[in-house]
């Protein structure tokens, strides 16, 4: 029987990967980058983009690597134990804005960003793969995979909550604040990680190949569950990465700034605060939920249609901040959506590294959690990317003054950079989510 305690260790893992560092670079580095950083539309578009594809290389190396791992504390563990610290001081580099012209920013932000990735796949593939080697009950692992994205979402809520309030105790520029706070939540998402690696146990042996080979690679591409879940693991965080990178610019350029409703400051982290306590509730409902489904096919598959038809809805929320918490309840509508699925996906990839394991006779499951981690960043690279070149092309411009140094940022068409920001966090995921449910009904896998 797995403790209690086990389980929270596991949950402090994803709070500190995807409940702090992961959520502020989703939902806050976009806008940090334009606005307070002071790269240009296009740079910014272009660091996105190079950094998450770098990452569909380093991450499947970083699965085989982790797979062949041998040392006292285990196959994962290590990883976890030993990569806090540069986890948590890279993430406070990154969001510090240093005092250089155009392109010593340019060179900064693209050196710590790749560092970032780097340094979150050391960390994160291993963390994955863990879920498969703790247990091999179908049951505990669903459990593991609920508290896991339990810790990811009520950190999550936590860190966006506080975001405004504890940048106004920092005071000062909001560079300054940025910086500050950097340091706090990276020795946050340090700690955090260390103890998910001290807290937990590796009960299960994976069953090692001889010698490094590229053979698991190409194993990889017969495996059809593996194929299809990928391409939803794609999609899963295209939905998502549309939603977060653009929240920003929608509380400041549609809604003209924050909105303060009896006394709560509703900016972009607040807004979608309440989307994350809603995904905490309802990701630790989805094992019941699945039980009642009848397989987790069918489970996601309703929570994805529930995503596209609360994304249609918002749409035709009118863009006048008095309708803000019609716009909050839509949010959490599509949250109960996400934190449906979003549990499932990493208890799917441990039903495939199974069917892996007995097709090849050998062990992948790194290599295959990995690839989950891969479609994570894959798909908020491109969702974050596209979100920067279609707000460019309708008329959004961002740079650095080369005199002053300071960031500068001009609309040239105010209506068509405001009704695209309103379509890439409505009518951009609904397309996806859509997709989403052609690719579920696609996937072999009937557990």
């Amino acid at each position: 029987m797995v403790k209690f305690s086990e389980k929270i260790g596991y949950a402090l893992g994803d709070a500190a990967a995807g409940g702090i560092t992961w959520k502020v670079m989703s939902i806050a580095f976009p806008l940090f980058f334009t606005n307070i950083f002071g790269l240009t539309v296009a740079d910014t578009a272009t660091l996105m983009l190079v950094a998450r594809l770098f990452d569909v290389v380093t991450d499947p190396m970083m699965g085989a690597i982790a797979d062949r791992t041998q040392s006292r504390w285990g196959t994962y563990r290590p990883w976890l134990i030993f990569g806090a610290i540069p986890l948590g001081a890279v993430f406070a580099l990154l969001l510090y804005t240093p005092d250089f012209g155009i392109t010593g920013k340019r060179i900064w932000a693209y050196s710590l960003y790749l560092l970032m990735m780097a340094v979150y796949t050391a960390v994160n593939v291993p963390y994955g793969s863990l879920l498969g080697v703790m247990t091999d009950n179908d049951d505990e692992k669903n459990q593991f995979s609920s508290y896991r994205m339990v810790g990811a979402y009520a950190m999550g809520f936590v860190t966006l909550l506080s975001f405004p309030y504890l940048q106004k105790l920092v005071g000062g520029s909001e560079q300054h604040q940025y910086a500050v706070l950097g340091v706090v939540l990276g020795g946050l998402a340090a700690l955090g990680t260390l103890a998910c690696g001290l807290l937990t146990k590796e009960r299960l042996k994976p069953v090692r190949a001889e010698k490094f080979s590229f053979k698991p690679f190409a194993d990889l591409f017969r495996n059809k569950p593996w194929i299809y879940l990928t391409l939803i693991g794609v999609c899963t965080n295209f939905f998502n990465g549309f939603r977060y990178a653009v929240a920003g610019y929608l509380l400041q350029y549609c809604l003209h700034g924050d909105v303060t409703v009896s006394g709560l400051i509703i900016n972009y982290t607040v807004f979608m605060t309440f989307g994350e306590v809603t995904c905490m509730i309802f990701g630790g409902l989805s094992p019941a939920f699945t039980k009642w489904a009848g397989s987790k096919r069918r489970a996601f598959r309703i929570a994805a249609i529930i995503c596209a038809v609360t994304s249609i809805a918002f749409f035709f929320i009118p863009m006048d901040p008095k309708y803000i918490w019609v716009m909050v309840a839509m949010v959490i509508l599509t949250s109960i959506g996400i934190g449906l699925y979003s549990p499932l996906l990493w208890s799917m990839y441990a039903d495939v590294a199974d069917f892996a394991t007995e097709m090849n006779g050998t062990s992948s499951t790194g290599l295959i959690f990995s690839s989950g981690t891969m479609a994570q960043k894959f798909g908020s690279a491109i969702s974050g990317a596209l979100v920067a070149m279609l707000l460019g092309v309708a008329g959004f411009i961002s740079g650095t003054d080369p005199a002053t140094g300071q960031t500068v940022v001009t609309i040239s068409n105010e209506a068509s950079v405001c009704n695209m920001i309103w379509s890439l966090f409505s009518l951009f995921p609904a397309a996806i989510a859509l997709l989403i449910v052609f690719l579920i009904h696609l996937y072999p896998i009937k557990k």
